[in-house]
């Protein structure tokens, strides 16, 4: 099992990527929800989240992602999910939420489906 990291990244003025590795579970999706959270506070509601580095993803995991996107359509943004890996999106399609999101493949498509968001 890989060390979960998160790191940020401003892709422009309102659009901030997270990049996550490792796993996302009952262990770390506090973490997570901490990370996006401290975003809204700062007033960012488009955020694009780099899923490529995750190895695992837990219900937690997911209801964190679940959870944001309410707060960020609520507030005028948006969250795009970019390059899940398989088991990622196996567990987002058992959930139902490949249907909820917006994906992406590369940070410019991310940053088109963000900026219609406005």
């Amino acid at each position: 099992m890989r060390e979960f990291e998160i790191n940020l990244e401003q892709l422009s003025p309102e659009v901030t990527l997270i990049h996550v590795a490792g796993w996302l579970d009952a262990h770390t999706f506090e973490y997570m929800e901490q990370t996006v959270n401290n975003l809204f506070t700062e007033g960012k509601v488009r955020i694009a989240i780099d899923l490529s580095q995750v190895e695992y993803i837990s219900s937690a995991g997911a209801g964190v992602f679940i959870g944001s996107l309410a707060t960020a359509h609520e507030r005028g943004g948006n969250i795009v999910l970019m390059n899940p890996t398989e088991p990622v999106k196996e567990v987002f399609d058992m959930l139902g939420l490949s249907q909820v999101f917006t994906f992406a493949q590369t940070k410019p498509a991310a940053l088109t489906a963000l900026k219609a968001a406005k």
